[in-house]
């Protein structure tokens, strides 16, 4: 028999799990449903383990067209499959972007959704354990907290980037982002506060949620121009059946899997559609358009004893660590591994355009194995990428991965910014404070002077995405958007599209506070007026 729910969201991600949330505190029937499993597990909750589950049943890795702009190489973006998505998988760090991000999404056509728009939306979601003042909630279901944890190499990280000039900074969420030091995180009690474990658990066992693991949705149920529920897989027994929504559809499975679910259900642009040969339901041209993403390449230094990340997992030394985090809840597991960092103005313009991810850690990514030895990783950043992508459907099956044209370093522009941020980098690297730990700078060269032919070359060899996929499903009222600033799909009733796909253009920072801003904002729209 069909089931029928007041409201049906698909994906229990960053976005999901916080509309969910506040329509089962409104009082309403609601179904939540995830194709993965769980976030039970101790190397999600523990926020130094983090990295132990890419790879697994609880990420699924998209793996984009080979492009000629990366040597050749094929992009690979984990994102989130299980109970809090990607905010259940990431390195935790809380980062809004720069107010001028929305201002200038408000501009280009998406209309109440500048800075004094969505800060309040911010505020409400915010649980900070230290900052207050009107720049920071303290309330909120989503905790933020101080790094319990701070790595040598990150603190000698901070230090020698304000050797190098830059400013020290202690908070990236305040009145401005330029700067450097430790970023808060999206923990509390020294474990991961993802959405699942923060929103999701507020409302768990009430009789008006149900949700549902394991289950993949097939395709959006559409009669005439209205979304009425969905069609779905469970994938322990194959069993096919619909949900039913009486008042609206919130899709939420992220800028990868959002696209494709619409795609699938016959919405989109027709000539895409008809080459998976899907009938036309709604003719939209923007589904799957407008991908865009962060990139990052490493500057690498060896350092001169063994102090990095390399071997901590591995025999006694887990063990001690192990045991230190499930007595005290302190020591390297309640690290995010991704202690340190900061923002930068490269041009002079006064706006932040390269962002700092540090690892004490040669780091590797999900097609490459890690430098071997011990060492550390300085990430530049861009901030807001020129080149743009689309996702394409692979065929007309449900079972299919995605086509993912990412077109990454397409634009010269986000080459020159990255260019700009090694330079930095290296000279970060070369700084007293990292120079008393660094032996050698091993990639891009141990040279102190290269050329920028060379750093391009070590660019197009080596960057990666920081997996803020975003802007498949934008909002406004141009000829690509897909929905209205009410986030409802443009031509159509009874479904909402609410995660990173909506953003028209990529936020100056992590994505996953503005993805949960969204969300909070999506559930005040239904709540103000439902359709």
């Amino acid at each position: 028999m069909d089931e029928q729910f007041d409201y049906v969201v698909i994906g229990a991600g960053s976005a999901g799990c916080v509309v969910a949330c506040r329509l089962v505190e409104a009082g309403l029937k609601v179904a939540l449903i995830e194709e993965g499993p769980t976030d039970k597990h101790m190397f999600v909750q523990m926020p130094g383990a983090f990295v132990r589950m890419i790879g697994t049943e609880r990420t699924y890795l998209y793996k984009g067209e080979p492009q000629q702009e990366l040597g050749g190489r094929h992009p690979i973006v984990p994102q989130g499959r299980m109970l809090g998505g990607g905010s259940s998988i990431n390195a935790m760090i809380y980062v809004r972007g720069q107010p001028q991000d929305y201002d200038d999404w408000a501009a280009g056509g998406a209309t109440g959704w500048g800075w004094n728009d969505v800060l309040p939306a911010f505020l409400r979601a915010e649980a900070n354990e230290v900052l207050a003042g009107p720049l920071h909630g303290t309330t909120g279901p989503l905790r933020v907290s101080e790094p319990r944890h701070r790595h040598p190499l990150s603190s000698a990280f901070v230090r020698a980037a304000q050797q190098a000039g830059l400013p020290a900074s202690r908070d990236f969420n305040g009145a401005t982002q330029e700067g450097v030091g430790f970023y808060q995180t999206t923990t509390f009690d020294g474990q991961r506060g993802s959405t699942a474990a923060t929103y999701l658990a507020q409302v768990l066992g009430r009789p008006n949620l149900r949700v549902l693991t394991g289950t993949r949705v097939r395709k959006l149920i559409i009669e005439g121009s209205r979304v009425t529920g969905v069609e779905t897989e469970n994938l322990k027994d194959g069993a096919i059946g619909r949900i039913l929504a009486g008042r609206e559809v919130i899709l939420s499975a992220g800028a990868l899997a959002s696209p494709k679910i619409l795609m699938l259900s016959g919405i989109g642009d027709p000539a895409e559609l008809a080459l998976a040969g899907i009938p036309v339901a709604h003719a939209l041209a923007g589904v799957g358009q407008n991908f865009q993403d962060h990139l990052e390449v490493s500057v690498y230094g060896r350092t001169r004893d063994p102090i990095s990340l390399v071997g901590q997992d591995q025999g006694l030394r887990a063990l001690i660590h192990g045991l230190q985090y499930k007595l005290f809840r302190s020591g390297l597991l309640t690290s995010t591994v991704v202690e340190s960092g900061g923002f930068v103005d490269t041009t002079g313009a006064g706006r932040p355009d390269l962002q700092f991810h540090v690892l004490p850690v040669l780091a590797g990514d999900a097609d490459r194995a890690p430098l071997p030895g011990h060492g550390i990783s300085i990430n530049p950043c861009f901030l807001r990428p020129q080149s743009r992508g689309r996702v394409r459907l692979r065929s007309g099956h449900f079972a299919d991965p995605i086509l993912l044209e990412a077109g990454f370093l397409t634009a010269r522009a986000d080459v020159e910014t990255l260019i700009r941020g090694v330079k930095l980098a290296r000279k970060i690297l070369r700084q007293p404070a990292l120079q008393a730990l660094i032996s050698e700078e091993l990639l891009p060269s141990a040279k102190p002077e290269i050329s920028d032919a060379e750093i391009e070359a070590h660019i197009r060899a080596f960057a990666k995405t920081v997996y803020h996929p975003t802007g498949t499903c934008k909002m406004g009222t141009d000829a690509l958007a897909v929905v209205d600033p009410s986030l409802r799909l443009h031509g159509m009733q009874g479904l909402r599209v609410c995660d990173a796909s909506v953003m028209p253009s990529l936020i100056s920072g992590n994505t996953n506070a503005p993805t949960i801003m969204i969300a909070e904002r999506c559930a005040e729209f239904i709540l103000k007026s439902p359709q």
